[in-house]
């Protein structure tokens, strides 16, 4: 039978809000401004990530329980209201989030998208139907809030669980890995480099020390990324004033939802600040840039420290993961690693969006929310992932060329510094010259000229000595 104009699609239920009727799958969760946020932003398959769904489902929670303790709201309705972000929060009711990222940059449609899913299924346990808004998604589930102090809030919380669930942990475990091969491979001397040239010696397990520290510099980094982002946005609902929102509303909220998540969350001292701009995310993500790039220097060491095997560096042997060449037989790269500086790359990239997202800040409201939380957030578990692999796949598996690194410090030119105290700069330049042009050592060079005597080259030529502070005291190059 042919549809009279007017009746709605098959499998469809018409829904009304300010701007008229929709369409609205019959089976959906989500209702009228969702759908209309699907047909206005069919830009990419990127989606509002799950850490953010589920800060949404803490906030809308807690909010019906103070709502309902403030005495704003009934009964039923609050325990429908828990009983349906609960869902929420434990993922239960994620395929009911389609929004594209590229949306409204305030993330309304995601807060609208939060409302209707929980007012529907808030309605349903209740016995009521699908849009029917028996449990209102204005009036009951964003009570007391705002798109604009909800969203940026859901984003702090996000990142400050990510950073303490995943990445402290992930970061954690590479920096024991690192500081345990500092501990092996301590009695292990090797040539230094600097401009990638020789230079005078170090221990590969100092090497590795200070890689151990970067990543332990890197934690406390993540600690003041969090302490940027516990203050939050809650209580300032559209413009930071606190219109329509009771003012215990935000720390008792805050209060529960430090409790659930293990991490501090506080009401912003200046809601105007915290509304307005977001100089927290730019921050955040400024500390994960730095651990990116600390993460980039370790994996590009360790390639170059294990590369070869017989014509390159050969420092350190690496775990062999796979076959390295669809051409070459017998080749094994240093994958792992290089999946490292990929992910550092991404990160960089990402602050990148993040920063110019926190530029995107007009009068009393930031409008790239959506995007910058997209970016930090997929920061934070790329950098807790491959800090994890980092250490399972690589860095545990490391082995110690020590013949290797005998070898190579024996010869090289940068020997001479320890002459230099003593016989001076000049002439200790000379015979790091002389032993280039001859093909021999310093060692060797230095006692044809007999420069000092044999008893005291050797003191002074011992590798070991020469990775101690101390000795004679003078130039010691750069």
């Amino acid at each position: 039978m042919k549809k009279s104009a007017g009746t709605p699609p098959a499998n469809t239920r018409i829904e009304r809000d300010t701007m008229g009727e929709l369409a609205v799958p019959s089976a959906a969760y989500y209702g009228v401004q969702t759908a209309r946020a699907i047909e206005n932003f069919p830009i990419s398959s990127l989606r509002m990530p799950r850490s953010v769904i589920r800060a949404m489902g803490l906030i809308k929670r807690a909010a019906a329980s103070v709502n309902y303790s403030l005495g704003l709201l009934d009964k039923k309705p609050a325990d429908a209201i828990k009983a349906a972000a609960t869902e929420v929060v434990e993922g239960t009711l994620d395929a009911e989030f389609p929004v594209d990222i590229f949306q409204t940059g305030s993330g309304t449609s995601t807060n609208m998208n939060t409302n209707e899913v929980i007012s529907n299924r808030a309605t349903e346990l209740l016995g009521g139907a699908r849009g029917s808004k028996l449990v209102h998604p204005n009036d009951h589930v964003n009570l007391g809030q705002s798109s604009n102090d909800v969203i940026p809030t859901a984003i702090h919380i996000a990142a400050g669980e990510l950073m303490q669930q995943q990445l402290i942990p992930a970061l954690t475990r590479l920096q024991k890995s690192l500081a345990r091969k500092a501990k092996e491979f301590d009695k292990i001397v090797k040539i230094g480099r600097t401009h990638l040239q020789d230079a005078t010696p170090v221990r590969l397990g100092q090497e590795f020390g200070g890689y151990a520290r970067q990543i332990e510099l890197g934690i406390q980094r993540v600690k003041r990324a969090q302490d940027a982002l516990s203050e939050v946005a809650l209580g300032g609902t559209a413009v930071g004033t606190g219109l329509n929102c009771h003012p215990k509303f935000s720390s008792k909220v805050m209060a529960i939802i430090s409790k659930e998540t293990g991490c501090t969350f506080k009401e912003a001292k200046n809601h105007f600040e915290a509304q307005s701009a977001q100089d927290s995310l730019v921050e955040a993500s400024g500390e994960l840039r730095t651990i990116a790039v600390s993460l980039m220097k370790i994996a590009n060491d360790v390639r170059w420290l294990g590369s070869g095997p017989r014509c390159g560096l050969g420092e350190i042997n690496l775990p062999e993961t796979q076959p390295g060449s669809s051409i070459m037989p017998g080749k094994v790269n240093p994958v792992i690693a290089e999946s490292v500086t990929m992910v550092c790359a991404q990160v960089i990239g990402n602050d990148v969006s993040v920063t110019i997202g926190g530029q995107a800040a007009n009068f009393e409201l930031i409008v790239m929310l959506p995007v910058m939380a997209y970016n930090l957030l997929q920061s934070i578990e790329l950098l807790a992932s491959v800090s994890n692999n980092f250490a399972a796949k690589c860095i545990d598996g490391i082995k110690a060329n020590e013949e290797r690194c005998k070898s190579l410090i024996e010869e090289s030119l940068a020997m001479c510094t320890a002459l230099a105290p003593e016989i001076g700069y000049e002439a200790a330049a000379k015979l790091a010259k002389d032993a280039y042009k001859s093909g021999k050592t310093v060692r060797e060079v230095a006692k044809e000229q007999k420069v000092l005597s044999d008893k005291r080259l050797t003191e002074l030529l011992d590798p070991w000595r020469m990775t101690m502070p101390g000795g004679p005291v003078g130039s010691a190059g750069g």
